[in-house]
């Protein structure tokens, strides 16, 4: 997993609460088995028209938006089903990181297995930034998870928090899998032992 530890990016925000993960990557995208690959489906159903056409009233499609590392939301982002497809799906697609008031749990959780780090700002702090992505084009940000704030070259500066463990995973780039592998010395001790005192 790519660690995180300050990420500056532009700004792209999706002024919507209660984004779902139904709508970040629609079920019928849900077939393949590897973690990549799901970004061109990222929206798919606000992203495009009936015909597979860009829709160039959807958020992301515009221009200002292009290369965007950065999303910002307002509240509840990511409720709806368990599917982790939804992260890999923003990650694939460019986002390191998702700003917003709040968070469904699971989806949450999600972030911090796969790279993405999710962001809690209090509402006027995440009215002030949708202000600024609409006021300025090219709106950039500096998210620092080593410091645990958010600024930008204006003068705006917000603190968030993060759970200890969760941070140092990310920091250090360990999903589940990495975290096991940081015990693979005292693992194959332990079966070597059982294997002596358990194998006839």
């Amino acid at each position: 997993m790519q660690p995180f530890t300050k990420h500056t990016g532009l700004v792209a925000a999706m002024d919507r609460s209660n984004v779902d993960t139904d709508q970040i990557i629609p079920k019928q995208f849900l077939k393949r088995i590897e973690r990549t690959g799901f970004g061109q489906f990222l929206f798919y159903d606000w992203r495009f028209d009936t015909k597979g056409q860009p829709n160039p009233d959807f958020e992301l499609n515009r221009p200002e938006f292009a290369g965007a590392t950065l999303l910002l939301a307002r509240q509840n982002f990511g409720n709806g089903s368990s599917r982790e497809h939804a992260v890999w799906a923003l990650l694939d697609y460019g986002f390191r990181a998702v700003i917003a008031q709040s968070f469904a749990d699971i989806f949450y959780n999600n972030c911090f297995k796969n790279g993405v780090l999710p962001v809690v700002l209090a509402e006027h702090e995440i009215e002030h930034l949708h202000r600024q992505v609409a006021a300025r084009p090219g709106y950039q940000m500096t998210v620092d998870l080593e410091q645990l704030v958010v600024h930008d070259d204006s003068g705006f500066s917000a603190e968030f928090a993060v759970d200890e463990f969760r941070r140092d995973c990310l920091l250090r780039g360990l999903d589940d899998i990495g975290l096991t592998l940081e015990h693979v010395n005292e693992i194959a001790a332990y079966e070597a032992r059982r294997e002596k005192e358990w194998i006839p």
